[in-house]
């Protein structure tokens, strides 16, 4: 039997976790960066035991609705791109589409 295997998905969520939340800060970089990409002028962070325990963060932009939300945690989802030419003109900070599905998998 061969040695190469493909990675359950699992696994794969928590490797890409790595990437985008390698420590509190860098989630709360992420979050922010989702406020500023919805336009918001105005950002709350709260953090409980340095962003362990809790990682809040709050602001006034544009938002989602309930059907955006729940697809807003699922791998490679985002508002950003559709087609491969939007791929040429990304005007925005985030926009892979991993970073709330990165987050989910390794918060409890």
């Amino acid at each position: 039997m061969g040695k190469i295997k493909t990675l359950q998905p699992h696994i794969v969520a928590k490797i890409a976790a790595g990437e985008v939340a390698e420590r509190p800060a860098s989630i709360v970089k992420e979050l922010v960066e989702n406020a500023l990409d919805a336009d918001a002028s105005h950002i709350d962070i709260e953090l409980q035991e340095a962003g362990i325990k809790k990682i809040q963060v709050t602001d006034n932009g544009v938002g989602m609705d309930k059907d955006d939300l729940k697809l807003s945690v699922l791998p490679h989802t985002t508002s950003k791109i559709e087609t491969e030419d939007d791929l040429l003109h990304i005007g925005t900070m985030g926009f892979r589409g991993e970073a709330l599905a990165s987050i989910c998998a390794v918060s409890d």
